[in-house]
Formats: structure tokens, sequence, C-alpha cells
């Protein structure tokens, strides 16, 4: 049991017994200054107009029954009636055999229990190879699905391909184009296109594949371009994401949609709701009724679908297979469309349970000046560069490392330093640092000691205490993380544990102190080193055993 959920049951149990209900606005957290205890809870204030007293009056009979909690060191009132606690040594020290007992599912919540969720995420068209914004974007999504699942909940992992309308249409046309020119028909460049190398790389491998395109019926050979540049592109995005180490449950498919009639069946709901109508020969979504300042035509009278119509009858198959949250990660270009696919899910009946997070865009530096982004060779603009640039580990804790949308330099030159201003290098370095000593503390037969109350006692350094302390806020972190959909917080959080595991590294010199004591803090750092690890991997990053 981490300290928030401790103090929380045993306050709960107080105001029970004093015939006070829990405030909904009781906040229980650490304070900002240390020297005022491990906990803080305004709760005395929120129940002020309850128990009909004033806040420090209350605080002080709470106060005088949290003091005699077990592991409970002190209880100051503060200001206009906080409760500021202090937990005795003897409760951080549980966290170590926690740590032990736990395993893997250290930091396990059951805070998303019985909801299922999903989270789609990257979702490129399969015209082109993944940039480095879909990077940004996959590492989030990865990592919130991984955060959720150790969070408790029902996690299902998404990616929409677009194999459907115009720019599809344009990949095709697109290397149709530079299939003729290569055998040197005169045809120009349209307008209208897709320029990149790889078009004419696709391009060669239809004609080895077909090399009799050039005698089939125009329309024909488009669409054999599309459907080879297509599986290609996707098969490159594949393998971009698998060495990544980013994965999807679920691959759906946007031609889908009008295969199994879901847009007809979202277009009648509308229509049902009194949402929806038909004028000039389109068919219209009635979102001034919504908040928008116009209404959006959905099909017209072409009979084409908008993109809004494809994204409204994706979701309304969503919310069908009963997910109670759906996450939509999108680049911040999108933010103006954010509302509108808001007012769609609470037309669909689903008000509340769209979430849309935006990812900003990544600047890449080298030698401190931005890199200028274009399809030229050598200037790293895909992921796929990125990786094999600097490796996965670095770039998914670098594309982490901020909210997702704040901008983000990336610097090349400054991931691949093996220095302690390199933020990954600090933190793997931190696992990696304990298992070096592993290795040297077992050549002297010595191995970490077992969590019993003898050994647990040694460990009364404050050094001692801040380790066990930090450790135990990965659950609350995870939490949190969970909650505002911010895998960040795990990459703060395992900065502040490396922090002090490097400081209490250089303070202490663990193999020369005695063997009791060796052996206790070496059960200490056997722990950070499971937690670390748990905490790397919600980022889908490595924890290595040697640098």
């Amino acid at each position: 049991m981490n300290a928030k959920q401790y103090i929380e049951e045993r306050l709960r149990g107080i105001l029970e017994g004093k015939g006070w209900s829990w405030p909904d606005k009781a906040v229980i957290e650490p304070p900002k200054d240390r020297r005022f205890g491990d906990l803080s809870a305004n709760v005395a204030m929120m129940l002020a107009a309850q128990a009909k007293k004033n806040p420090r009056q209350v605080a002080e009979e709470i106060r005088a029954e949290l003091a005699q909690v077990p592991d409970v060191a002190s209880v100051e009132v503060a200001g206009p009636g906080f409760l500021n606690v202090t937990l005795a040594p003897s409760f951080w020290r549980k966290v170590l055999v926690e740590v032990l007992e736990a395993g893997d599912a250290f930091g396990v919540s059951e805070l998303g229990k019985g909801r299922k969720i999903q989270v789609e995420y990257v979702s490129a068209n399969p015209t082109g190879p993944l940039h480095i914004g879909h990077g940004r974007g996959a590492a989030l999504g990865d990592s919130l699905s991984r955060i959720l699942a150790k969070a408790g909940f029902e996690v299902e992992r998404e990616y929409y391909i677009n194999d459907a309308g115009r720019q599809m249409r344009i990949l095709g046309e697109s290397i149709w184009v530079r299939l003729q020119q290569a055998q040197g028909r005169p045809v120009p460049d349209p307008e209208d296109f897709y320029r990149g190398d790889y078009i004419k790389d696709i391009a060669a491998e239809v004609l080895a594949k077909h090399p009799d395109i050039l005698s089939r019926p125009e329309a024909e050979a488009v669409d054999l371009c599309y459907d080879y540049g297509m599986n290609s592109i996707l098969d490159g995005i594949k393998q971009d994401l698998n060495d990544f180490r980013v994965g999807h449950d679920v691959w759906f498919s946007e031609k889908s949609l009008l295969a199994e009639g879901l847009v007809d069946m979202a277009f009648a709901f509308l229509k049902e709701r009194g949402l929806a109508y038909e004028r000039d020969g389109a068919f219209w979504f009635k979102t001034t009724m919504l908040g928008d300042d116009k209404d959006r035509v959905l099909r017209k009278s072409t009979g084409e679908l908008t993109y809004f119509a494809s994204d409204i009858a994706y979701h309304y198959h969503k919310y069908r297979r009963g997910f109670d949250i759906v996450v939509d990660i999108w680049g911040a270009d999108h933010h103006g469309y954010v509302p509108r696919m808001q007012a769609a899910v609470e037309a669909l009946g689903h008000k509340g349970k769209l979430a849309v997070i935006l990812v900003q865009l990544v600047n890449l530096l080298r030698g401190g000046e931005q890199i200028a982004m274009s399809t030229r060779a050598g200037q790293f603009e895909t992921l796929r560069d990125v990786i094999d640039e600097v490796g996965a580990d670095a770039a998914r804790f670098m594309f982490l490392s901020r909210k997702s949308d704040s901008k983000l330099d990336f610097d090349l030159d400054l991931v691949k330093q093996k220095s302690m201003d390199n933020p990954v290098y600090y933190v793997q370095y931190a696992h990696a640092r304990i298992r070096s000593l592993m290795r040297k503390a077992a050549e002297q037969d010595l191995a970490p000691a077992g969590a019993d109350p003898g050994a647990l006692e040694l460990l009364d350094m404050a050094e001692d205490l801040e380790l066990m302390r930090l450790m135990s806020r990965l659950r609350d972190t995870v939490e949190s993380a969970a909650q505002s959909f911010s895998p960040h917080l795990i990459s703060y959080y395992l900065q502040e544990l490396a922090s002090s595991l490097h400081k209490y590294y250089t303070l202490h010199h663990v193999l020369s102190a005695g063997a009791p004591l060796c052996r206790a803090r070496l059960l200490l750092l056997d722990c950070v080193a499971r937690v670390l690890r748990n905490g790397l991997d919600l980022l889908g990053v490595s924890a290595p055993e040697s640098m």
C-alpha cells in the first residue's frame, strides 16, 4: 500500500467514527516543501461546513487521532487547517517488501478496473514512410497504452488505415506517372502528386511484377499501382513501428466502413435523431444544433463522402464495440477539428467519451542547429532515419520527455552522448550502475539481504528513506499519467529516481561497508533497479545491464 492510500484509508476511518462523510474535494498529496512532512491533506478545510466548526478546530480533532495510527511519526496542523503528516521509517521500509513480492507488477493499480478503453494512434496515410511527427505520436500512443494497462484498464490499440478516398487515388496515379516516365513516355508531372524518390522505387517494383502493365487499360494500371503501392508502404510502416517497439492490436481498414454498411448505419442513426437531412442532393449533418457555426456536408451531391463522414462512421463503429473511453492521438494541425469531432460523438450518444490528444511538432537539431525538413537524402526526415541514427531507446525517451502538446527540440548529438546531460543515458545508467554493483558484490560473495526486520532497520540514513519514498510513488505516478493521458509524467518520475540513485552512489560506498550493512544496501539498490526497469518498460525503453 502506498503512502497516499494508507493515510486516506485511516482518515476515512476517523471521519466515519465522527459521523462525517468524506468531502469530494479532499486532496492528499506530497507538499512542495519536504519540511512540511511526507503528505499534506486539506480534508479539515473541506469538512468545516459539514462539521459546523472552524477548519483548524476540525484539523486538531483529526490530528489527535491520526497521530495514534501505526507508522505515523507526527501530524501537524498548519495554516488555515492543513494536516501535514510525517510517516515513520518503518512505513517506508515496507516498500522494499512490496517491490520484492510484486516484481514486474509493482506499480499496478485498479484505477481502470472494469473499463474498456481504445487508443488509436499513428494512423498515417499509407502514402509514404513515417516521419518524426508520426514517431512522436507512435511513442505516445504505445506508452499510454502500457500505462493504462498498468492502471487496470482493458486496452485495445488500433491503427486506422486510410485506404480509401482521394489521397489513395493520388498515390496510384503518382506511381503510374513515374512508371510511365521511367519507360520513356512523355508524361508531365501532375500538379497534385507524390514526388518522393520512394514513388520511383515502387514504380520499378510494380513494373517488375507486372511487365505488361503498359499495355493494360489506364484505370486497371492505376488500380494495380495503388494496390501494390499501398501494401508496400504499409509493410514498411509496420516494419518501422515494429523496430520502434510499437504495436497495434487492430489494423482497421477505412474501406470496411463502406463494405460493411457502417456509413449508412451511422447516417441512419443521425437522421433518426433529427441531426441530419438531405438537401440539393447532398447529405448534411446538423452541427449547428451542437454549437458549430454551420452545418457540415457528409456526402456530396456527387456521392463522394467527406473525411468527416468517414470519421463519424468510424467512431460510430468504435462505440458499437463497447469502449467506455476512446482516445484519438492526432497531429497538432488538427486542433480545429477537435470540437467538430466532439460534437459528432455527442450526436452519436457518447458525450464525454472521446479524448483527443494533440501532438506538437518535433524540431531535429544537430550541432545546435535545426535540420531543414525535406526529402533530400541524409536530412533525417523519417522515423527510420532517427531510429538508425540514435536507436529506438533514445528516440522513444526523448519523444516522451515532454508533454505531447509542447514543441520538442530533439538534439541528435545530445542523445548519443554518454554523459549525465543526456536524459536517456542518465536514467538507463542508473539501472546499469546498480547491476554492475551487483556483479561486483557477487565476486566478493555478497548478495542482497532478505527483507527481514534486522536488515531493514539498518537502512536508517536520510538517503535510504528518500529512495524508498520515491519508489513508493510509482503507483501514484502511473495513476496520474493514466488519468491525464500524460506518459511524460513517467519520464519525469524516472529522472527524479535516477537522480536520487546517483546521489546515493556518490555518498555511500556500498561494498566497503560491513557485511550486514552492505547486504542491506544491496537490497535497497536491487529494489531501485526493479522499479527503474518497471518504469522504463512503461515508456517502451530497455533497462540495460551494462553501459
